[in-house]
């Protein structure tokens, strides 16, 4: 089943004039970032800033070193409205580039739920910077369940001005879900994001579908909002 949604997310900040999404300062030689969304390249493809049915307040910092070492954390949920859990995102890693054009990224993320605590989980990564183009994937080995996933950024590309980024995973469980009296022990999910900014505002096209349908949707738990095939339009303004 196809269902199409509109979400409108509004960021909020201190002032109400400026419109740049991260502050940013220089500590000897680290680099302070402060912003709404997450300021990290590779790290960026896996932290999502918010997602349809959470909160619209999300942020976090980041701290570089010049040596390529970076550390940072980021809350994609705040946990503010009844149907939404807190969330805090941890991650370090290296970046290296081997010139203007081309380099690479390997890192960690921690997924902490600090009121859902046996939720925690870690995830690997790592890819390739290749003219403002972002290639990579991931790997996490939790308790009850294996994610792999490849995504791309093409925002090095942009056609007529549309950024496009691309994201496919893959599930294996622990334990098989039992469904109407089969089971499911692996599924897949995927999405496409078109973006573009406008008069101050970044618009984006999303659609996100999975290797389930119908009564096995029930078992579905992976990175998408749901299971069936949903396209989502979402305007995000920042006022700061």
């Amino acid at each position: 089943m196809f269902k199409a949604c509109i979400f409108l997310l509004t960021a909020l900040a201190a002032s109400p004039l400026a419109q740049a999404q991260i502050f940013q300062r220089e500590l000897g030689d680290f680099d302070l970032k402060l912003g709404t969304t997450p300021s990290r390249s590779m790290a960026q493809g896996l932290v999502k800033p918010t997602s349809p049915g959470s909160d619209s307040f999300h942020g976090g910092l980041d701290l570089s070193h010049d040596s390529g070492l970076y550390f940072g954390q980021f809350s994609p949920s705040m946990g503010l409205s009844p149907d939404s859990t807190l969330e805090v995102d941890s991650y370090m890693g290296f970046k290296h580039p081997f010139d203007q054009t081309l380099g690479y990224e390997v890192g960690l993320i921690h997924y902490s739920y600090p009121k859902l605590s046996p939720l925690d989980s870690q995830e690997f990564y790592g890819g390739l910077n290749l003219l403002g183009n972002r290639f990579g994937a991931s790997f996490s080995n939790d308790p009850n369940r294996q994610d792999s996933t490849l995504f791309a950024d093409l925002s090095g590309t942009q056609p007529f001005g549309i950024g496009v980024s691309l994201k496919y995973t893959t599930h294996q469980l622990g334990t098989p879900a039992t469904v109407d009296g089969g089971s499911i022990s692996s599924f897949s999910d995927w999405s496409v994001q078109f973006s573009r900014q406008w008069m101050g505002v970044d618009l984006n096209l999303i659609y996100s579908d999975s290797s389930l349908s119908g009564s096995n949707c029930s078992a579905y738990s992976g990175h998408n909002s749901q299971c069936d095939g949903l396209l989502t339009l979402k305007a995000v303004r920042s006022f700061y």
